[in-house]
């Protein structure tokens, strides 16, 4: 079967021809239909993140995919089922973080990362997987289903956030996302959504005109830009804001997102930053955080209760949002177009099949 693959010692996405997998008792072989591009899929690429599965010379790429049940094998799928696959898989024997159902939260070596780190992912004609690491969608998720994934993981972020807060009573009203990729993209169309947050605003580094601040404007929020206003400068140039969610990796937002929040306010750490060494104040930091009470977290991944919360963002979204993050969608063949990058990228696609 044709797959989109990374070889050891290379750079680049090829199409291969790979053996077609067979289920094993328990696992759906599906069909896929599509697979998402995000930023890890690049740092996978350029060796920068994860790892090869153990004794393969090549990678399947892809962690964001929306297939169909082809085969069930007595799973409780049937044939023609419209499912999306979770990411971690346990390294051999189970654990107990996926015996709870919390995959997410296993530290390293205790999971496996489809299309990530030691396991082949989805972008190729079929896959299999395990009944339990499969969520089934609506029919009409045929062509978006794969933004499953990465909403899962704002899904989890916020849901975290909002635990940390829940020794009080905490009722945020305006929101910052750090970042105007996909996910900070997504994240914000959320936002939005939720009844919770009343003003948001996007940061990134983009001149106009950009797509991206296009739609951040057309969902009502306000565009930041970071080369005129820092993260640190945003309460003085907007407001301090009750939630920050930081999708960029650039290692000082990390901290410069204390100064950005309101007290009581909390700020998810969802960008993997590279080795990236730089000065501040620790003692303003520190002082901030005890006496305002804010919180930092750290998230990553997600769980099934995160995919399942997940389809209800998805569907809440306008149309026009979907259409306007996804700029390119592309056949296997073409999967080194699929992984350029560019100011009129946003989002792109590789389709194997429609239903």
């Amino acid at each position: 079967m044709k797959a989109v693959v990374v070889r050891r010692g290379e750079s680049k996405p090829r199409v291969a021809e790979v053996p077609k997998p067979t289920p094993a008792p328990g696992e759906a072989l599906i069909r896929t239909l599509r697979v998402g591009i995000d930023g890890t899929d690049h740092e996978v690429v350029e060796g920068n993140h994860g790892g090869f599965p153990e004794g393969e010379d090549y990678q399947i790429l892809g962690h964001e995919a929306v297939g169909v049940v082809e085969e069930p094998n007595g799973t409780r799928f049937d044939a023609g089922d419209l499912v999306v696959p979770t990411v971690r898989r346990p390294p051999g024997e189970s654990n107990a973080y996926f015996e709870r159902g919390e995959p997410d939260m296993a530290p390293d070596g205790a999971y496996l990362e489809r299309g990530i780190a030691g396991a082949h992912g989805y972008m190729s004609e079929y896959f299999v997987s395990d009944e339990q690491f499969l969520v089934g969608v609506p029919d009409d998720f045929v062509t978006d289903g794969f933004l499953v994934e990465p909403i899962s993981n704002t899904e989890k972020a916020i849901e975290h956030a909002y635990a940390s807060r829940s020794a009080f009573e905490w009722e945020p009203a305006s929101a910052l996302v750090l970042g105007n990729g996909p996910l900070g993209l997504l994240t914000l169309a959320m936002l939005v959504q939720s009844d919770d947050f009343d003003r948001s605003y996007c940061l990134g580094r983009r001149d106009r005109p950009d797509p991206t601040v296009e739609i951040i404007e057309r969902l009502g929020a306000t565009y930041v830009d970071s080369r005129e206003t820092p993260v640190s400068d945003v309460p003085d140039a907007h407001e301090p804001v009750d939630f920050v969610y930081e999708a960029t990796g650039y290692a000082p937002h990390a901290f410069e997102t204390v100064s950005a929040l309101a007290p009581n306010g909390v700020g998810a750490l969802l960008g993997i930053p590279s080795d990236h060494s730089f000065e501040f104040d620790g003692g303003r930091l520190h002082r901030e955080l005890v006496l305002q009470n804010k919180a930092l977290l750290g998230s990553v991944n997600s769980n099934v209760r995160h995919f399942e919360a997940a389809k209800a963002s998805l569907s809440s979204f306008p149309d026009w949002f979907i259409d306007a993050l996804i700029t390119g969608v592309y056949n296997p063949d073409e999967a080194g177009r699929a992984f350029e990058t560019g100011d009129d990228v946003i989002k792109t696609v590789v389709e194997f099949d429609t239903v």
